[in-house]
């Protein structure tokens, strides 16, 4: 561990709030300042580190975190929008809450990216952020901006903390808020508001002031009786059933193979959901969607009843021509979003399915499930032979295979956008442990090292993995000297072609020239070791599987910089010519 590196504690992947997690506000005292308070709450609430960067609008917010440096790691950053990826990352990864800080105006302001990713994604974050000081709001003064109003689009709740008295109750609303829904939620303090002791703080009712509790627990929703019994009715007269899992299956995954196994019913895996069945499975047809496989395709091309589970796969063009279709989801608001449903059931995905399992017929006739595995069969061999190994410059597709199969068996790996998005989805073949987050929703370039920085601090023993882009790299390369800081062994693999090559493709389908997607080439190995990382540059297809096992091999930070071809079409799957 690199000096001045933070102890860091593996992470369960429930949240875990038991009795003695629960904080009376009782024991705040007198000379306890709002920042004190607001730092007592967060570690109440179990969050044991705090991604963020220093500034004078927090800077009591920040004394806070220092005075409690034993319960609480503060993690700086290089940049704030890294310091909400991070968070949003910690949360999707673990089922946690994850807790972000910036400073006043600019730096509330570049959070936004991170938490839009959030807000799409249903992660719980927690975003704190500095005002100016109290008397001085709405007179135009430097760095004032209402990141109130700013947020109101996305937080799940938004609050500006008054005091200390108010600081005792509105903390543990936020928090509640961002695990129950989950989702976003904010809170702003002014800076001389957080230097405020309680004992100067009154309360307005005379008999004492309202005061929170960390006390929680998530509730499970389950659809009653009589629609699981409408659901089982619908399954049993269709004998061509698709299951279309997302993110919302992550925790199912041994549900959602039983049903699949039952129904003999091939599973189309949304990218979200990549990680829900190994791609070796024999129910699954692998992605779904531009960045799929042909047999998933074809298969809801093919099926009379689509199962839509946890998932909001926005490829429009990949869903069933005409079907009938079940939908599952805990947000009732995404059913029937992306395709007309005949029976929509809110609830978690797990617990719905432990109660429908058991009135689900096995099937006696598997023939759809083995047609979708011999076209898995002919499937996989075009990937194969995409998978060049001797072409130069080095195919994608085979630097993702490679990465792939070294990767370890937990493996957590982040994906970030872009061209490599498409590759990797489609040629890292998962397995059973290991983990994934990419910025699906948002599809924003740049959160690939947060999130992989992310999955290090709450998963320190494990081997966490970045595959980025030249383009999305370059927008934060700087956490790399993060990594090195904190001892955060991360590994990112470089696809790098020098351009923008997803924007150069869709120009061209357009039928426009390219323009605006030539990328300066910057020599990312050697940007690693001026941050005190590890740097290997890989442009020889031979020499590439031994450069990836020696980086990987390295005990600390390390940058994979490898030329690709930047001609290879990150193509639909029914467009590939082989």
């Amino acid at each position: 561990m690199a000096a001045g590196a933070i102890p860091l504690v593996d992470q369960t992947l429930t949240t875990d709030f038991t009795a003695k997690n629960v904080q009376s506000t009782a024991s705040a005292a007198s000379t306890d300042t709002t920042a004190d308070i607001i730092v007592d709450k967060l570690i109440a609430w179990n969050v044991q580190q705090v991604f963020g960067l220093t500034g004078d609008g927090v800077n009591p917010l920040v004394e806070a975190l220092r005075k409690k440096k034993d319960k609480i790691k503060y993690i700086t950053v290089r940049h704030e929008e890294s310091a909400a990826f991070m968070a949003s990352g910690y949360a999707k990864y673990t089922g946690k809450l994850g807790v972000c800080l910036a400073t006043t105006g600019p730096g509330a302001v570049h959070l936004m990216n991170g938490l839009y990713d959030a807000a799409m994604e249903g992660a719980a974050v927690l975003a704190i952020t500095g005002i100016i000081n109290h008397d001085l709001l709405g007179t135009q003064f430097t760095q004032e901006v209402n990141t109130v109003k700013m947020l109101q689009d996305l937080a799940v709740y938004n609050q500006d903390i008054t005091g200390p008295l108010n600081a005792l109750t509105v903390v543990d609303l936020a928090c509640r808020a961002a695990l129950a829904e989950p989702g976003v939620a904010h809170i702003t303090v002014a800076t001389d508001t957080q230097m405020k002791q309680l004992g100067e703080d009154k309360p307005s009712k005379k008999h004492g002031n309202l005061t929170g509790s960390s006390a929680f627990q998530p509730r499970l929703e389950v659809p009653g009786g009589e629609e699981l019994d409408v659901a089982a009715k619908l399954l049993r007269e269709h004998s061509k059933i698709v299951i279309l899992a997302g993110r919302g299956c992550l925790g199912a995954e041994k549900e959602v193979e039983s049903l699949a196994r039952k129904l003999g019913a091939p599973v189309a895996k949304a990218l979200l959901g990549k990680a829900v069945l190994p791609d070796d499975s024999p129910y699954t047809t692998g992605g779904t969607g531009h960045l799929g496989t042909l047999p998933s395709k074809q298969m809801m091309e093919e099926c009379d009843l689509l199962l839509i589970l946890g998932s909001n796969m926005p490829h429009l063009e990949y869903y069933p021509k005409n079907a009938v279709a079940i939908q599952i989801d805990r947000d009732p608001r995404r059913i029937g979003l992306r395709y007309p449903i005949t029976l929509g059931l809110h609830g978690d995905v797990r617990s719905t399915l432990q109660a429908l399992i058991p009135m689900v017929q096995e099937r006696a006739d598997q023939g759809f499930l083995q047609l979708a595995q011999q076209r898995m069969k002919d499937w996989r061999g075009v990937l194969a032979k995409l998978e060049n190994g001797s072409a130069t410059p080095i195919k994608p597709q085979y630097l993702a295979a490679t990465v792939g199969r070294l990767l370890n068996e937990d493996a957590v790996v982040a994906i970030d956008t872009g061209a490599h998005t498409v590759f990797t989805a489609r040629h890292w073949q998962v397995r059973t442990g290991q983990k994934l987050a990419v910025c699906g929703n948002l599809a924003s370039m740049a959160p690939g090292l947060p999130y992989a920085l992310a999955a290090q601090v709450a998963f320190p023993g494990r081997q966490c993995v970045a595959m980025v882009g030249d383009g999305s790299f370059t927008m934060l390369m700087g956490e790399m000297a993060t990594a090195v800081m904190y001892g955060l062994p991360v590994k990112v693999v470089v696809f790098k072609n020098n351009s923008l090559a997803m924007d150069k493709f869709e120009q061209e389908e357009m039928g426009n020239l390219d323009y605006g997607i030539a990328l300066q080439p910057i020599q990312f190995a050697k940007i690693a070791e001026a941050c005190g990382a590890a740097g290997f540059y890989c442009k020889d297809p031979r020499r590439l599987e031994a450069t990836i096992r020696e980086a990987f091999a390295h005990a600390g930070p390390v940058v994979v910089e490898v030329d690709v071809d930047p001609d290879e079409n990150p193509q639909a799957p029914e467009k590939i010519k082989i």
